[in-house]
């Protein structure tokens, strides 16, 4: 059996870590009635959690049901991980309304209010994502082949828009070495390698310079 190369997943989960760590910081910073930049904010918010749930609901089909089947005695471990994915979809559920009432009017209180659920919800994802990493992934490189491995980013890259591909794959990659960016990019059909190469890094600078410039 082809083992797969479950790192992928450290790097996509290093991209959640460093974003929605932020995500506070830059609502705390955006002037209040400064609706330009609330609406850069609360877009790249919603871009990233399109991403979490695409990442999350690939598990759900793809990965929870195999070791659920093949890495008994560890389906607790599998349910805690379930359960976890419900409590985050809580947290996104409350953020929502706060983050489209702050976009529209970013008053200082709802700014704070907002940022002090965002700080909820990282916190929270942050000990799912470490958990993850720490017991799933060894079950997983033991228990999944690489081609059930491979639908789980298949299944992702398919969810995503034209727009929303080049700056995803940019937030991923961004703090990737070069041995991590190669495996990545390896995985990809050869025009949209090319992509993200030229046009895509192109976006992405151009978006990551709007974001983080404030």
């Amino acid at each position: 059996m082809t083992r797969p190369d479950v790192h992928e997943m450290v790097v996509v989960h290093r991209a959640f870590r460093r974003e929605f760590g932020a995500a506070a910081g830059h609502v705390r910073r955006t002037p209040a009635g400064d609706t330009r930049r609330a609406r850069i904010v609360a877009e790249h918010l919603r871009l990233g959690f399109a991403g979490l749930e695409m990442h999350h609901v690939g598990e759900d089909v793809v990965l929870w049901p195999l070791l659920l089947e093949r890495a008994a005695p560890s389906t607790g471990l599998v349910e805690t991980m379930q359960a976890q994915h419900h409590g985050v979809d809580a947290h996104v559920a409350a953020i929502m309304p706060a983050l489209d009432a702050w976009a529209a009017d970013p008053t200082g209180a709802r700014g704070e209010r907002l940022a002090v659920l965002l700080e909820a919800f990282a916190a929270d994802l942050v000990e799912h994502l470490d958990l993850e990493e720490r017991e799933i992934l060894p079950l997983a490189a033991r228990h999944v082949t690489a081609a059930e491995w491979n639908r789980m980013g298949e299944h992702g890259r398919d969810a995503m828009s034209a727009a929303q591909l080049p700056i995803m794959f940019g937030l991923v990659l961004e703090d990737a070495d070069d041995e991590e960016r190669a495996r990545m990019l390896g995985t990809l059909p050869m025009p949209v390698r090319l992509l993200l190469r030229t046009v895509g890094a192109w976006q992405f600078g151009r978006y990551a310079r709007r974001l983080r410039t404030s």
